[in-house]
């Protein structure tokens, strides 16, 4: 596997690298609440939506340009790695001013015009699997990226037959990619499930399997959040899932940053 640094953050072999973060940046307060949390965790880069693309066009579709001055604000504060999805060739300039890892969603895989464009920023890009895509077509669309070379992969669980959530996991895929490709591969269990009381099960089996990361949702109020709310983890799963971690990280020789 072909490590990538990150600042003073390193993805190798012998790490599990945690991205955690609510969904969709809704306010100032409810992402610094959860920037703080997740900094006592140890979690040092941090997810966060500011465009989202959704589905029904009447759902909420992100701050957007509003939430910039917001993450500047706590980054200056609380010294953090950012994360965030890109949607449109035109937010490169905008986001570059933010964004540490920039994150190219389900939607976008398919984006050859988006990928060619990252291929050449300063910047690692953590390529989500589409929902419908072959192994073979993804790869594909990592080669779009380059001459980038701090690509991440990201399964994120793909469309079946089955119903009862809202993906089906390819855990296969954690251990064809890192028999076939020197990319490192993370987990969005979220995503994954849909269902946040499955979501620390698929987590561990991540680790298990071989995955270097993981892509995971976390919410001061699950309940109340304007967008994937049923599949983000409360505070204290989070911290429930962190300690399982660390403990079966250890018989796996990994450490969990």
């Amino acid at each position: 596997m072909k490590s990538i640094s990150i600042k003073n953050h390193k993805i190798e072999e012998s790490t599990f690298t945690l991205m955690a973060g609510p969904c969709s940046i809704e306010s100032k307060e409810q992402f610094e609440s959860i920037v703080k949390f997740l900094k006592t965790q140890g979690v040092s880069i941090i997810r966060g939506g500011i465009f989202k693309p959704r589905t029904n066009p009447k759902d909420f579709q992100g701050l957007r340009e509003k939430a910039f001055p917001i993450v500047k604000e706590i980054k200056e504060k609380e010294d953090f790695l950012f994360i965030t999805e890109i949607t449109d060739v035109r937010q490169i300039e905008s986001l570059m001013e933010v964004a540490d890892i920039f994150q190219v969603g389900t939607r976008n895989m398919y984006n050859y015009d988006l990928l060619k464009e990252l291929a050449h920023i300063n910047r690692p890009v953590l390529l989500k699997r589409n929902f419908s895509a072959s192994i073979k077509e993804w790869l594909f669309a990592a080669k779009y990226l380059s001459p980038n070379n701090q690509i991440i992969l990201c399964e994120r669980g793909i469309r079946t037959f089955e119903t009862a959530y809202r993906n089906t996991f390819d855990i296969n895929a954690v251990s064809y990619l890192k028999q076939n490709s020197h990319l490192p591969i993370f987990v969005d269990p979220s995503h994954a499930t849909g269902h946040n009381s499955l979501v620390s099960d698929i987590a561990k089996s991540a680790l298990v399997a071989g995955a270097h990361g993981l892509l995971i949702e976390v919410h001061n109020e699950p309940d109340k959040a304007l967008s994937d709310g049923a599949q983000a983890l409360s505070f204290n799963q989070f911290s429930s899932l962190i300690k399982d971690l660390k403990n079966l990280s250890k018989s796996l020789n990994k450490k969990v940053l």
